[in-house]
C-alpha cells in the first residue's frame, strides 16, 4: 500500500475509534465459519445414516414379505380344499399387511429421529454462532 492509502486507512481506524464503533474480530468470525461448515458436515452424515438405516429397514420389510409369500406358495401345494386356498390367502394376507405396517411405523421413526438429530446439530450451532457473534464485537474503553 502507499503511504497515502495508509493515512486514510489509519484515518478511518481513528474515526472508528473515537467514536467507541465496534471492533470485529476477523479471526473469530473465520473461526465461526468453520464451525458452520464442521455442523453441516455433521449434520449431513446423521442425516445420510438415517436415510441408510431407512433403507435397510425397507429391505427387511421387502425380504419379510418374500419370506411370507414362498411359505405361502409351499402350503399351497399341499392344500385341496378351496376353503383351505382362501383362509391361507386371508392369513397371508393379514401377516403381509401386518409386516407392512409394522414396517412403515418403523421407518416413519426412523426418519423422524434422524431428522430431527440433524436439525438439532444445526440448530445448537446456529445458537453457538448467534453467541459468537454478539460475543465478536467488543467496544474500546
Amino acid at each position: 500500500m502507499t503511504q497515502d492509502t495508509d493515512t486514510y486507512i489509519n484515518m478511518f481506524r481513528k474515526f472508528g475509534t473515537d467514536l467507541g464503533l465496534p471492533k470485529l474480530d476477523l479471526d473469530k468470525i473465520i473461526e465461526g465459519h468453520r464451525k458452520n461448515l464442521d455442523a453441516l458436515t455433521q449434520s449431513a452424515k446423521v442425516a445420510a445414516e438415517g436415510a441408510r438405516t431407512v433403507a435397510d429397514k425397507q429391505r427387511e420389510v421387502f425380504e419379510a414379505g418374500l419370506r411370507e409369500a414362498s411359505t405361502l406358495a409351499q402350503e399351497f401345494k399341499a392344500l385341496g380344499n378351496p376353503q383351505d386356498y382362501l383362509g391361507k390367502q386371508a392369513e397371508f394376507a393379514r401377516k403381509v399387511f401386518d409386516i407392512a405396517v409394522q414396517g412403515a411405523k418403523e421407518t416413519a421413526e426412523t426418519s423422524r429421529q434422524s431428522t430431527s438429530d440433524a436439525l438439532k446439530i444445526i440448530q445448537d450451532r446456529m445458537k453457538e454462532n448467534w453467541e459468537e457473534f454478539r460475543t465478536s464485537f467488543t467496544r474500546k474503553a
